[in-house]
């Protein structure tokens, strides 16, 4: 018996056509478009990824001035 997996149902709904060629085993003949996509997909996800860290960072660096704040001005107080 032959599992079906959610990404076949997402790939049949998206491009039947596509869908049966990938299970009959035919190579796409776009190889250069699809490698192209499949880099830039990467370089997105880099860029998301660098995207949070500088977020998480930023973060950081604002609860580290808060945090000096109130102790400076509780030194001030005392």
């Amino acid at each position: 018996m032959r599992i079906i997996r959610s990404s076949d149902i997402g790939n049949y709904l998206y491009c039947r056509r596509a869908w049966r060629y990938k299970r009959d085993g035919v190579v796409s003949q776009n190889q250069t478009e699809l490698s192209a996509g499949t880099e830039l997909h990467k370089k997105h996800g880099r860029q998301v990824l660098a995207s949070l860290l500088t977020r998480t960072v930023g973060l950081i660096l604002f609860l580290a001035a808060i945090l000096l704040l109130v102790a400076y001005c509780t030194m001030q107080i005392i």
